[in-house]
């Protein structure tokens, strides 16, 4: 279950469930924090209300301590850090990373408040191939670290992905960083609040094959934060 790094040409045409409108989201709710602690550092992420489905499925994961023991199975300096895949859990060097999930999908809630800024929490999905509503894992996320970009290489995506950025997104990509070409493609559901410096300690490590670390970095344990 890989992010692709590089643009499909082809425009797809397809039904995408946006931000969620439901009455039930109170706007002014508190945002859910979740600590997630692993062999690097402790990391603290907030999950937005209004992907709502995201959020509730996140948080079961959590509170049935799903995630623990699992690996970041896939690392790219410059780019992101993907973990939630059941199989990483005490795999073997040689094992096969990267499309395991609990058995099902969450529809896909592309928000365009939500942007792939560093330190975004969005969740991977296969490919629109065959994936063309772009329905998310339900396990499997990445955290963004991304790299900052020029206003001249902004432009340029804006052409190739027939789209327009924001002026905070502007904003963010040139100073904070990110990977904008993931924007409206991928359900980014929450953020960093803590520990970012952790998430840029994991991108550094040393990868071998499939972009697996070679040392495992492991999710030690989930909790909600109270």
């Amino acid at each position: 279950m890989k992010i692709k790094k590089l643009m499909l040409s082809a425009l797809v045409v397809i039904i995408l469930a946006s931000c969620s409108t439901s009455q039930n989201v109170n706007k002014n709710e508190m945002e859910t924090q979740v600590l997630i602690k692993t062999t690097e550092g402790d990391i603290t992420i907030k999950l937005y209300n209004e992907t709502e489905a995201h959020k509730t499925n996140f948080v079961k994961l959590v509170e049935e301590n799903y995630y623990d023991g699992l690996l970041f199975h896939r690392v790219i300096e410059g780019f992101m850090a993907q973990a939630g895949d059941p199989a990483s859990k005490d795999a073997g060097l040689n094992a096969h990373l990267g499309s395991g999930g609990p058995g099902y999908t969450v529809a896909a809630e592309i928000c365009p408040k939500y942007y792939h800024k560093k330190g975004s929490l969005s969740a991977a999905r296969t490919g629109d191939q065959m994936n063309p509503t772009r329905r998310s894992s339900g396990s499997q996320f990445y955290l963004v670290t991304g790299k900052v970009m020029t206003d001249a290489e902004l432009n340029q995506l804006e052409t190739q992905m027939h789209t327009k950025f924001t002026e905070e997104q502007r904003a963010d990509y040139t100073t904070i960083g990110g990977t904008p070409f993931l924007d409206g493609q991928y359900s980014v559901f929450g953020e960093v609040v803590e520990g970012m410096d952790v998430v840029d300690k994991i991108e550094k490590v040393e990868k071998g094959k499939n972009d697996r670390p070679k040392n495992d970095v492991k999710i030690i344990s989930m909790k909600i934060k109270k």
